[in-house]
């Protein structure tokens, strides 16, 4: 038996961050970073704040990987849907 959180073999571990809130902070404040605040990844979060989302590049390349399933948390976990 592994302990919670332990990476089972071949199996990449999976963020506690909910896919769905991580999707709507993108799409309605994503340019202000609090996406990436919200996934523990504080400072992109500031430079993404700074840049107003890379004049909004930023905030759609996150849009995207958040819905492809790609986009990490601050640990480099993957946040899916559950």
């Amino acid at each position: 038996m592994q302990p919670e959180g332990m990476q089972q073999q071949g199996m990449p571990m999976n963020s506690d961050k909910d896919w769905m809130t991580t999707l709507l902070l993108a799409i309605l404040v994503g340019s202000l970073g609090v996406d990436h605040f919200y996934a523990g990844k504080t400072m992109t979060g500031i430079l993404k704040l700074i840049t107003l989302g890379g004049c909004g590049l930023w905030a759609l390349i996150d849009i995207i990987m958040i819905v492809t399933e790609s986009y990490k948390d601050g640990n480099g976990l993957v946040i899916k849907k559950q």
